[in-house]
C-alpha cells in the first residue's frame, strides 16, 4: 500500500514539473546552464563523502552538512526509525541530494526526530539520534547516518540497540573508540535528543521524512519528486529559484 502511495506521489510531481517546463521552458535550460550556473558551486566540490564538511549549527539541534557557500539550503527532518525516510535516503532521493552537496551546490540540514519511540515503544530513535550526535563529535555525522539507514531495522523493532549501533559504527573508518563508544552507551546526548524532537514539534512538522528549501517546505504535490533521483536536483533547483509549481489541474 505504501509502495503504491508514493508511486501515485511521484507520478502527481513529474507531471506537475513537466506542465511547468512545457509553459515556461525552464526545464532542459535549467539543466543546460548547469555548468556556467553552478560554476561556483564547483569550486568547493568535494570528492567522497567523509570530506563532507560537518557542524552543529547555533541553534544546537540542526545537523549541518556540505559546503558553508553553497547557496541552497535543503533540511530534512527525519526519525531513524521511519521506513519511509529509509526509502528516501537508500531509494533514489538521498542519493541525489548527496551528490548536489558533494558538488558545493547544496548544504544539507537535518533535524532528528524521536517520536515514533512514544508511538511504537522501545527507545530506538532516541540511541540513533544520540549515536550520530556522537559521530558528528567525531566528524563523521553523515557517513554514518547514510550506514545506519542501509541497514535499518524493521520499524516495529526497537533494534537500534547500544550493540547495534556499535556494530554499525565499525563499518566507518575512524569512528570507533573509547570516546564514540562511551557516549553511546551513556546517551551522553540525551540532551540534544530531547531538543531535536522539541524542534520538530514547534516547527510544527506533521511527519517524516519532510523537506524545506531555503527555510519553505516542499509542497505536498512536490514531495514525491524528492523520493525521484531524477526529478530531486531539478525539484530543489526550481524551488531555490524562487518558482513554486501549482498543483496540475485536473
Amino acid at each position: 500500500m505504501r509502495a503504491a502511495v508514493r508511486r501515485t506521489a511521484m507520478s502527481a510531481a513529474s507531471a506537475v514539473l513537466v506542465a511547468l517546463f512545457a509553459t515556461t521552458g525552464c526545464g532542459r535550460a535549467a539543466q543546460s546552464d548547469d555548468d556556467s550556473d553552478h560554476a561556483a558551486a564547483d569550486e568547493t566540490a568535494y570528492t567522497a563523502v567523509g570530506q563532507l564538511p560537518e557542524r552543529l549549527a547555533p541553534d544546537a539541534t540542526t545537523v549541518v552538512v556540505g559546503s558553508p557557500a553553497a547557496g541552497t539550503r535543503v533540511r530534512l527532518y527525519e526519525d531513524m526509525r521511519c521506513p519511509v525516510c529509509e526509502e528516501y535516503e537508500v531509494g533514489g532521493g538521498g542519493a541525489a541530494l548527496r551528490t548536489l552537496t558533494l558538488k558545493g551546490e547544496v548544504r544539507a540540514e537535518y533535524t532528528l526526530a524521536s517520536f515514533l519511540d512514544d508511538r511504537l515503544g522501545g527507545g530506538g530513535s532516541q540511541r540513533a539520534a544520540n549515536a550520530l550526535r556522537a559521530a558528528l563529535a567525531q566528524g563523521r555525522f553523515i557517513e554514518f547516518h547514510d550506514v545506519l539507514f542501509a541497514h535499518q531495522p524493521e520499524e516495529s523493532v526497537d533494534g537500534y540497540t547500544d550493540a547495534f549501533l556499535l556494530r554499525m559504527a565499525s563499518r566507518v573508518r575512524g569512528l570507533r573508540g573509547a570516546e564514540f563508544d562511551t557516549a553511546v552507551r551513556t546517551m551522553k546526548y540525551r540532551t540534544f535528543v530531547t531538543a531535536s524532537q522539541a524542534a520538530y514539534e514547534r516547527d510544527g512538522v506533521r511527519g517524516t521524512p519532510t523537506f524545506a528549501v531555503n527555510g519553505d517546505v516542499v509542497p505536498d504535490h512536490l514531495r514525491g519528486a524528492m523520493f525521484e533521483k531524477e526529478l530531486l536536483p531539478v525539484a530543489v533547483r526550481l524551488l531555490a529559484s524562487g518558482v513554486t509549481p501549482s498543483p496540475r489541474e485536473p
